[in-house]
């Protein structure tokens, strides 16, 4: 590969992990074919960019990229698989889901959050977390919880009060 070419593939990886929150170090070198297929149309009905990458250009792009990367270096080596997203937790499901019954694709690191995970055994940590529209969404909830049992309260003593005075007009 030219030095051009890989300028050109070393600003383009920069660029994507700018335009990404969240990105996933994965080896799928052991899948076959058609498995690598599924997984790659499962990640784009998933919005997962998935780009197979050289160790020494994304990290050279990560050297590019705001913030520090070291930590993952211990990550890239072997084949590397790159997952982009911007919901924390899909791509850990995926891999998750997909990897039942063998270790392939196999998590070899994580940037997630703005913190880093290093290793295979935080994938059920991964999966855990929750995007930031699940948080807003559970903090809502929260929220209208006792507004709503306050209003309820109020209609139903309203009915049972007015129930009781007609009651009495009655008699």
């Amino acid at each position: 590969m030219r030095k051009e070419d890989k300028t050109a593939v070393i600003e383009q990886i920069a660029t994507t992990i700018g335009a990404y929150s969240h990105f996933y170090l994965t080896d799928i070198a052991t899948l076959n074919a058609a498995k690598t297929s599924d997984l790659r149309r499962e990640c784009t009905k998933q919005e997962i960019k998935l780009v197979v990458v050289k160790n020494t250009l994304f990290r050279k792009a990560l050297e590019k990229a705001e913030g520090d990367f070291s930590a993952l270096d211990v990550a890239l080596k072997g084949n590397t698989a790159v997952m982009f997203c911007n919901a924390a937790n899909v791509p850990a499901k995926l891999i998750k889901q997909v990897s039942k019954g063998t270790d392939i694709p196999k998590l070899k690191a994580a940037y997630v959050e703005e913190s880093f995970y290093v290793g295979a055994q935080h994938l059920d940590a991964l999966v855990s977390i929750k995007s930031k529209n699940e948080l807003i969404g559970e903090v809502i909830g929260l929220l209208q919880s006792p507004a709503k049992n306050v209003i309820s309260a109020l209609q139903s003593g309203g009915t049972t009060i007015h129930g009781v005075l007609k009651t009495l007009s009655e008699r």
